[in-house]
């Protein structure tokens, strides 16, 4: 099953980023600004203020937040990238497939840089019908599901009945290019420092913050220098985060877009109704094809 998603701003290159394992049968089919013109309505565009471009000593990230599974998170990750605090802080612990953690702003900036912790966000509380999912089956019974693109697990939708604020817990699943938070043994000390899922990492659920993916890249996270078994640290030389802007402050002529296919469509429907039919469909296995120009 394939998300596709698009990235358009300057030179042209094609690639595929992928949320999970690639299924035999994908195809590596490329696509261009012409498909989103052609069908508009199968397409969203990214927010810009959701949008991170980070360039690293190995290539680039892009990256898409979403605040509504971690508001406090997703806003002090924002106000640390526009603070240019990111730049040149290492990924100083890579666990071979796993995850890069990066961004220890203190050692790389010093302490007086950094914001307060903050309390944890494992799981969001949500409506199901302000946040809607696109299940993999039915509505109320489904306990995963897709919104904006976004892998997400759930309790039923049936439940929301019961409870007393007419809420669900949801979560991000720690599939395979998503972004999360780094914390100590405190499960409120979560702050700067974050990581990307290499490979693996759904037993991370319900104890770490999730606020966004990987758009493009994963082959870059996955080629972040590794540190030494079985910890992951330290790393001599270890490879860089040079950069990390958001889209909605670049400037107009050089800030990209980033489009993604809708999962609302007859066509999206009928590949989660086989889906489901089929019993093969894990939350983690979505391909998100790329076509670059940015």
């Amino acid at each position: 099953m394939t998300l596709k998603t698009l990235l358009s701003g300057l030179a042209v290159m094609g690639f595929v980023a992928c949320a999970g394992a690639q299924t035999e049968n994908e195809d590596a089919a490329t696509y261009t600004m012409a498909d989103v013109e052609a069908s508009p309505e199968a397409w969203r565009e990214v927010d810009p203020e959701n949008l991170v471009i980070m360039q690293t000593s190995q290539g680039q990230i892009t990256l898409e937040l979403l605040p509504v599974v971690a508001p406090a998170h997703y806003e002090q990750f924002k106000a640390y990238v526009r603070a240019g605090l990111y730049d040149e802080t290492p990924f100083h612990r890579v666990i071979q497939g796993f995850m890069a953690q990066g961004g220890d702003v203190e050692a790389t900036h010093g302490a007086d840089a950094m914001l307060e912790p903050m309390q944890g966000e494992f799981t969001f509380r949500r409506n199901p019908a302000e946040t809607p999912l696109h299940t993999i089956g039915p509505d109320d019974s489904a306990d995963a599901g897709l919104h904006l693109g976004f892998p997400i697990a759930t309790q039923p939708g049936f439940l929301a009945e019961m409870s007393k604020d007419g809420l669900v817990e949801s979560w991000i699943p720690h599939c395979a290019g998503i972004l999360s938070t780094a914390r100590t043994d405190d499960v409120n000390s979560g702050n700067a420092q974050f990581f990307l899922i290499s490979d693996e990492g759904q037993h991370l659920d319900y104890k770490y913050t999730a606020k966004g993916r990987a758009l493009t890249g994963l082959d870059i996270i996955q080629a972040i220098k590794l540190g030494p078994r079985p910890n992951g640290f330290p790393i001599a030389n270890p490879d860089v985060v040079i950069s990390a802007k958001l889209a909605a402050d670049l400037p107009e002529a050089e800030r990209p877009k980033a489009y993604v296919q809708r999962t609302d469509t007859v066509e999206w429907q009928e590949r989660l109704s086989e889906a489901d039919a089929r019993r093969r469909f894990a939350t983690c296995r979505l391909c998100l094809r790329v076509w670059n120009r940015g």
